[in-house]
């Protein structure tokens, strides 16, 4: 058998090799993939198998496809991008007669009117099209996208756009752990799992960092377009503070609340929450 998990140079791709390491699936039945295979190399060291490939090199994909039962697609990260790359990896993966594909999506994809989401569903459509055996992940928002911000939070207080809108996020490694749990035999062929943990909404997230540190933290709540200036002004390219601000309209409007238990399902454990995020963090 060979699991092949794509952008695992990458935060999440790396959590997924860990994942299916010690749930006990054999080192040399893993191959690792990234565009720097030199940031690999401690996996290689470890047994895992290491192919350099490049969503915009489709016989790069072809080449790291060959032989592979099972294809852990980990979305892209250029944004506006990915609808043309993630066409690549699906011709390659269809070629290359892989067995199953797991796919990282966005919550509640067929239903978002984020900025995020239409690459996703046409990346869900695609994998459909080609007749490809699929599990899709539509993973919420990581809890590192606000524990990765604690400094300017206690600085200057919580900002955002995105109301009393519930998300429901989990960490990094609880969604890893769904995939590895995916493609090690979980994940039902065919379906789509919508994951996230516990919803909170940003003033809750204020409220709980102002609980564990002693200090009064604030959410300060601004238009779509004045959150997008105010990240702008913090540093943030102008596409992608757009994309930030479109994402937490998104959220005021519940499309990053995730209803059931799936991730919960496919780990076998409720996941990480807010505050035991914050704790590790602080």
């Amino acid at each position: 058998m060979s699991i092949v998990v794509t952008g695992a140079t990458g935060h999440l791709g790396r959590l997924i090799v860990e994942s299916l390491l010690r749930r006990g699936v054999p080192a040399g039945e893993i191959v690792a993939l990234g565009r720097d295979t030199g940031k690999l190399a401690d996996l290689a060291g470890r047994g895992v198998v290491t192919r350099r490939a490049d969503y915009t090199d489709p016989a790069s994909l072809r080449a790291a496809f060959a032989g592979a039962e099972k294809l852990m697609f980990v979305s892209g990260s250029e944004v506006g991008q990915r609808e043309t790359q993630h066409r690549n990896v699906v011709a390659a993966a269809r070629e290359a007669g892989v067995g199953l594909v797991v796919y990282t999506s966005i919550a509640n994809a067929d239903r978002s009117s984020m900025l995020l989401a239409g690459e996703h569903l046409a990346t869900e459509r695609e994998i459909a099209a080609a007749n490809l055996p699929y599990v899709v992940l539509r993973n919420g928002w990581y809890l590192e996208n606000y524990t990765d911000q604690l400094p300017t939070y206690l600085q200057y207080g919580v900002t955002g756009a995105a109301g009393d809108g519930r998300v429901s996020a989990a960490t990094r490694a609880d969604f890893a752990e769904a995939a590895a749990a995916a493609l090690t035999g979980a994940g039902e062929a065919g379906r789509v799992y919508e994951l996230g943990g516990e919803a909170f909404t940003l003033t809750e997230l204020a409220e709980e960092l102002s609980r564990q540190t002693g200090r009064s933290v604030g959410y300060t709540d601004l238009p779509t377009e004045k959150y997008a200036e105010v990240l702008g002004g913090a540093g943030v390219p102008a596409g992608f503070a757009a994309v930030l601000a479109d994402s937490d309209r998104g959220l005021s409007q519940g499309e990053l609340y995730v209803e059931g238990d799936d991730l919960a399902k496919l780990i076998g454990r409720r996941p990480t929450t807010l505050a035991e995020a914050l704790r590790a963090a602080l």
